[in-house]
């Protein structure tokens, strides 16, 4: 076990490891994701705090998903979802079961969290987002993902435990490489969201972590 989730599992109470350790499979870590409520702090929460707050948006959503795979013994892999400049962008916490890719996130929108282990690679995980991928003027605003990262490679940040280095960690994602999915031509000819996909997108949605889309 590495120093970074030794420390983690010291700070557990008898409780938090027996809940923690009933997330054995990431359906299970989603289904933990899919009880808290959206957070519209504007501040990062390690997924100690996650686990006792029971409040996250996609940042902390993605690390505490990570946080639970890497107890189960899969890579802490998260992928930044790139939308253009009318939409916050979206983190998803990535795993691989025989050779196909599924991934977990906690979102404001019902269509950007869980994806079953069926896609044969990251692009197709990535465009399984798309049409679900809109702000809340039903514009549709996924451009391009950030290759996975490692997050073993900020453990010296100790982001499971503590607050403090997440916002040096979010820095730190922006020099891995962003691989565009659609042009521009074809961003600009995308049509919107239907009036019910929208609704249902924003099904229980809390309006103050929503993008404020203006013009």
């Amino acid at each position: 076990m590495s120093d970074v989730l030794r420390r983690f599992e010291f700070h557990l109470t008898p409780n938090e490891k027996e809940l923690l350790n009933g997330l054995d499979h990431p359906v299970k870590i989603q289904d933990f994701l899919n009880t808290i409520p959206y957070s519209d702090d504007d501040f990062y929460r390690c997924p100690l705090r996650v686990l006792r707050d029971r409040k996250a948006h996609c940042f902390d959503g993605a690390l505490f998903a990570a946080m639970g795979l890497r107890r189960l013994g899969y890579l802490p892999l998260i992928l930044e979802l790139i939308p253009n400049a009318r939409d916050d962008d979206h983190l998803l916490a990535v795993f691989k079961i025989k050779a196909h890719w599924g991934a977990m996130a906690q979102s404001n929108f019902t269509g950007l969290r869980y994806r079953e282990p069926v896609y044969r690679n990251l692009r197709e995980l990535v465009m399984s987002y798309f049409d679900d991928f809109f702000n809340s003027a039903g514009e549709k605003t996924l451009v391009g993902y950030r290759r996975p990262i490692n997050l073993k490679v900020f453990d010296h940040l100790d982001w499971l435990s503590s607050d403090a280095g997440l916002a040096m960690l979010s820095d730190g994602m922006d020099r891995y490489q962003v691989f565009p999915i659609i042009t521009k031509e074809m961003a600009a000819k995308l049509s919107h969201a239907d009036e019910r996909s929208l609704r249902a997108g924003l099904l229980g949605a809390n309006p103050a972590g929503l993008f404020k889309v203006t013009g």
